[in-house]
């Protein structure tokens, strides 16, 4: 683009040729001395420039210069389009539905590939010939599960067993245990065997099930025909015992220790009726909980019913609840002695709102006497008898909306309001720590919420301080029984039913040659001389 200053002459300097025609009018003087394609191309670049082809479409509208560009876009568009491709149509394979492609693969050779797995039959052709009979598989092995609500003559139908069989294995089985109580779920592992004529039934061979938590049955076929044959299981009943602090709450330190959660609640509801959840635990007490326990030689685990519910406080026994009784009531430790009161239980899991004595009322806005403590539980949770009765009201009890009211013997009552569902009628006996009903909001009521109240002779009393008589009392025979059992019971080590059942003790085997009696431990038999 530059050329060096020419300082020859006269002593001026020639500045270099910035312009594109003087970079050509330079190009084609003699003394550069272009070659010929060189000059053709300069040719083409001048008159380019001078004819503009392309120049702006937006200026000049209408003139000459402007008509020229537009046939040249034309001309260059037309080029392009013709030069383009076509749109005839290619052809391409065509993708097939999934049972097409499997009708197309039927017939051919590719089911047998892939192992027949489209289900379908090659062809037949005139080199197949039917045959007259196909051969009976030996035995045949089958896995059934009894279904819920199903029954055990219905689950052998379904395998094919016969009606010989199955009504002589049903009686058969019912020699351990009555088929009702089978559990549902249970696995049932069964072979049949060969049929005593075509298009007979099949003979079963055998089944193996689980019958009881420490039984196992098996059925089998010899030489006398089906019979039943016992496989105890050893099972060891040692109860779970599990203590810890209560530290920050009472169920989360449990849950801690291991407690299952349906021993935690049924532990929760028995010591409600004697002491309060909320006030009456401190952080340093101990829990006590025992609950029966299974384990069984092949590995199961078995969770029962709560034994045993204790708090120890400050290193001694608050509170000793042990399972008793054909009803299994938990019974105090105190019921050895005289008769005692107890306080009731809580009837709703809420906080107390509104105490007992005079106040405002929320809807009719003046004061006046509250008969009773409202606590509030959020919509639909469960109340509960503080104490055992007898339900001697049931239904809408005007302002109370719907209403519960039990009579605890000596003149004691307790009323329950503002329900949204009553699960109990009148006359129905009832158990403390039952659900009588739901917490709802009916009658006079700003929101859910349950009313609690007490009578005493037909009188309104505060609830907070009600005592019951603790029932039932152990009588002189049974006192000594009681106390071996709760003994028992505090004699179990925590942690004791987690370890691994022990095998038997086997009797060690008579030495059998001279060299095994030398050997220690082998007691030596008397020896002639």
């Amino acid at each position: 683009m530059f050329k060096a200053l020419d300082r020859s002459g006269e002593g001026t300097a020639h500045v270099a040729a910035l312009s594109h025609d003087q970079v050509l009018k330079e190009a084609g003087s003699p003394a550069a001395k272009p070659s010929r394609l060189a000059r053709w191309k300069h040719g083409i670049e001048r008159w380019c420039h001078e004819v503009e082809i392309a120049p702006d479409l937006a200026c000049d509208i209408g003139s000459r210069r402007w008509f020229r560009g537009l046939a040249t876009m034309l001309g260059l568009g037309a080029a392009a389009f013709a030069m383009g491709p076509d749109f005839s149509a290619v052809e391409a394979a065509t993708p097939l539905a999934s049972r097409s492609r499997d009708e197309f693969r039927s017939q051919t050779i590719s089911p047998l590939a892939l192992g027949a797995d489209s289900g379908r039959h090659m062809g037949a052709s005139s080199l197949v010939s039917p045959l007259a009979n196909v051969p009976d598989r030996p035995s045949i092995q089958l896995v059934s599960t009894l279904g819920q609500g199903d029954s055990f003559g219905r689950m052998l139908e379904r395998v094919g067993v016969g009606g010989a069989d199955l009504a002589q294995i049903t009686q058969l089985v019912s020699q351990a245990v009555p088929v009702d109580d089978l559990a549902s779920g249970t696995r049932f592992d069964i072979t049949m065997g060969r049929r005593s004529a075509p298009g007979a039934p099949r003979a079963l061979d055998s089944m193996d099930f689980r019958a009881r938590f420490d039984l196992d049955l098996s059925v089998e076929r010899g030489p006398g025909g089906l019979a039943l044959v016992r496989h105890p299981i050893r099972v060891d009943e040692t109860p779970l015992r599990i203590r810890g602090t209560v530290g920050s709450g009472l169920y989360r330190s449990a849950r801690n220790a291991g407690a299952p959660v349906g021993a935690i609640q049924s532990y929760l509801r028995a010591i409600d009726k004697y002491l309060s959840l909320e006030s009456d635990i401190a952080a340093q007490d101990q829990f006590d909980i025992v609950v029966a326990y299974k384990r069984s030689a092949k590995g199961e685990r078995e969770v029962g019913d709560l034994l045993y519910a204790g708090l120890d406080h400050g290193g001694k026994p608050r509170v000793q609840l042990l399972r008793w009784g054909k009803q299994g009531e938990m019974i105090a430790s105190s019921a050895l002695t005289q008769a005692q009161g107890a306080p009731g239980g809580m009837p709703v899991a809420g906080h107390m709102t509104s105490a007992y004595g005079k106040r405002r009322h929320p809807i009719l806005g003046f004061v006046r006497m509250h008969a009773g403590i409202d606590y509030g539980a959020r919509y639909g949770s469960p109340i509960y008898a503080v104490a055992d009765g007898v339900v001697n009201f049931a239904g809408r009890h005007g302002g109370h909306g719907n209403y519960v009211r039990l009579s605890h013997g000596g003149g004691l009552d307790t009323g329950y309001g503002h329900m949204s569902r009553i699960a109990v009628s009148r006359g129905t006996r009832v158990r403390a720590g039952q659900v009588i009903g739901y917490v709802g909001s009916t009658g006079l009521s700003t929101g859910p919420h349950l009313h609690f109240e007490a009578y005493r002779g037909g009188q309104t009393i505060n609830p907070a301080g009600l005592r019951f008589i603790a029932r039932p009392q152990i009588d002189g025979k049974e006192k000594d029984a009681f106390r071996a059992r709760l003994n028992a019971m505090l004699g179990v080590q925590p942690g004791e039913a987690l370890g691994t059942i022990a095998a038997p003790a086997e009797a060690p085997a008579a030495a059998g040659r001279e060299i095994d009696r030398l050997a220690p431990g082998v007691e030596q038999g008397p020896q002639a001389n």
